[in-house]
């Protein structure tokens, strides 16, 4: 763990605040993919004006969701729910994918779309759809019921994709063929949890095989690993994120399971209950891959004015990928309001 340069709060004076240590992972908050999807949904509202919609929440965040709506995106569940005379707005998949239905309803209803699937996403479509071009069953290893799920097992045809949740599933699946089956995974699983259930599945299927690389993604596995690194002697480790966001709430399991004494999922500053937290010294913290920074600093605050706190950022890696946005969106320019609202904050 690097721990790094140390900030003083100084709102009240510090002999009339207990001190608290907190430990701030990095990375933390927005990855590439988010970042793209919501530089999507700010570009297609300069480009072709109000409404854009947004079939599902663009990414799990509600601040983020309700940011967009406030600029003129309006999100649905289905396709149906677009007014006839907005037929030519544009309409935005999520991140998380979704099945290849989806696209194929847009076209018939002459819609326009874009797709802000996370292109690591899309790189588990590819796989499964491999996997199924070869003539194997694919195994799914993901929680059902998670939009990005579904949008995997979408793409295949029916019959041919099996989800496995845990060991347990794992320790009781019968398949067709068992010595022809190939595997993907949820991009935002447990690393650990994930590595069992494909173990436990390899002990009972000799001939697995794996997808060419990686199923789940560089930020996960990233954030994981600070949360790692930072939660043990934390007396409270938080994480912000939603209740409805699969990698926010690996990093909360991840934290007890790494030695934090507690570990809450927080949305917003004004959910924490002050005498559930109590008396603690050292702090973790960190922010699933759909959480702005904005939040991260307003947990900070909301810490600063009861304790007296010094913040050591505890950085195991630095991020650098970037995706590019659709070709139809890439020549609109990007002001600094606009990248205040990608970036997770607002000016």
């Amino acid at each position: 763990m690097n721990i790094q340069v140390t900030e003083q709060a100084n709102a009240i004076p510090a002999e009339l605040k207990p001190d608290l240590s907190i430990r701030l992972c990095g990375p933390r908050g927005f990855c590439a993919g988010v970042d793209r999807a919501i530089q999507i949904v700010v570009l297609a509202l300069k480009a072709y004006g109000a409404p854009v919609y947004v079939r599902h929440e663009i990414v799990h965040n509600r601040y983020v969701v309700e940011g967009l709506e406030a600029k003129g995106a309006v999100f649905v569940e289905e396709l149906n729910e677009i007014p006839a005379e907005h037929q030519k707005q544009p309409v935005v998949f999520s991140a998380h994918g979704v099945p290849k239905s989806v696209p194929e309803d847009a076209q018939s209803r002459n819609l326009f779309y874009l797709d802000a699937t996370c292109p690591l996403v899309s790189k588990v479509h590819k796989q499964a759809m491999r996997h199924q071009r070869l003539g194997r069953h694919v195994v799914l290893i993901g929680h059902a019921g998670h939009p990005e799920v579904i949008g995997t097992m979408g793409q295949l045809p029916e019959g041919t994709v099996s989800l496995i949740e845990t060991i347990e599933d794992a320790d009781v699946y019968v398949p067709a063929d068992p010595d022809n089956l190939g595997f993907v995974t949820q991009t935002t699983l447990s690393v650990d949890d994930t590595a069992g259930v494909i173990a436990r599945l390899t002990e009972r299927f000799p001939n697995l095989t794996a997808p060419a690389a990686d199923s789940i993604c560089y930020a996960t596995t990233n954030r994981q690993e600070a949360v790692k690194q930072a939660a043990p002697g934390c007396d409270l480790f938080i994480v912000v994120g939603a209740p409805n966001s699969s990698n926010s709430k690996r990093l909360v399991e991840v934290a007890l399971r790494a030695g934090a004494k507690k570990s809450l999922l927080v949305q917003r500053a004004a959910e924490l209950d002050w005498a559930e937290i109590g008396d603690i010294r050292t702090l973790g913290l960190s922010a699933g891959a759909s959480a702005p920074e904005v939040i991260v600093d307003e947990i900070i605050a909301a810490f600063k004015a009861r304790f007296n706190a010094t913040i050591d950022l505890a950085i195991t890696t630095e991020e650098t990928e970037n995706f590019l946005v659709n070709r139809e969106l890439r020549e609109v320019p990007l002001t600094h309001e606009d990248m205040a609202w990608v970036n997770g904050s607002r000016v």
